[in-house]
């Protein structure tokens, strides 16, 4: 199978990113990573819309074929490496599992979002500033949920093997710093998170984007 991932360093395309990685350490296929830059407009090119027409990362190519949207990118990536353990086997564990994921990728994730692009949900700053205050506020109460669904992880999400949802909890983490949350001030959370950048599959790809966990910035 020839995959090749489309990713931008620090979006939420890191979770097929470490989920690829997790499947090259445990059955050796190996993948290509493609980097897009936004800064540079890549994502809104002809060529880029051809395979997502929303201009979006990731796109996973899958022998030439793109797959976009995260869920249906690590159902895919599971059900086709099974030996990686990317999802519970248990029809039940797995559809709590794949909950657990739309909600990060559905309602904490478009959260955040009007915290980092307020200008797309108002027009006028002062709007855009409501829109971000209150985004933030309710960015942390999920942050929080994450925490808690996260504290039996021992010592990851689903033991001992490196997850979509443990590079999602990392991403959402991350991304709370811009939104003014201390990663301290979720104990819980960042000693999680912390055991999962120090996991093989974790650490090649924080190289490889160049991105670091803490984001936050006193005020």
């Amino acid at each position: 199978m020839n995959l090749e991932l489309y990713f931008a360093p620090g979006a939420c395309s890191f979770v097929p990113h470490v989920a690829l990685e997790a499947i090259k350490a445990a059955t050796g296929q190996a993948f290509e990573p493609k980097l897009v830059k936004l800064h540079k407009s890549e994502h809104h090119t002809p060529e880029y819309l051809a395979m997502n027409p929303n201009g979006q990362v990731p796109v996973l190519v899958v022998d030439g074929k793109p797959l976009t949207q995260i869920v249906a990118i690590c159902d895919f990536l599971d059900r086709s490496f099974p030996k990686a353990g990317l999802l519970p086997t248990d029809p039940w564990a797995r559809a709590q599992a794949l909950s657990q994921l739309a909600w990060m990728n559905n309602t904490a994730h478009p959260t955040f979002t009007r915290v980092f692009r307020a200008s797309e949900f108002a027009e006028s700053e002062a709007a855009q500033a409501e829109v971000k205050k209150i985004a933030a506020a309710k960015y942390r109460t999920l942050l929080e949920r994450i925490q808690e669904w996260s504290a039996p992880a021992k010592p990851f999400w689903f033991g001992d093997r490196i997850t979509c949802h443990d590079a999602y909890a990392f991403t959402l983490l991350r991304w709370g710093g811009m939104a003014a949350v201390d990663p301290k001030s979720l104990p819980g959370y960042l000693a999680y998170v912390e055991r999962v950048t120090a996991a093989a599959p974790v650490a090649v790809v924080l190289e490889r984007e160049r991105i670091k966990l803490d984001t936050y910035k006193a005020t």
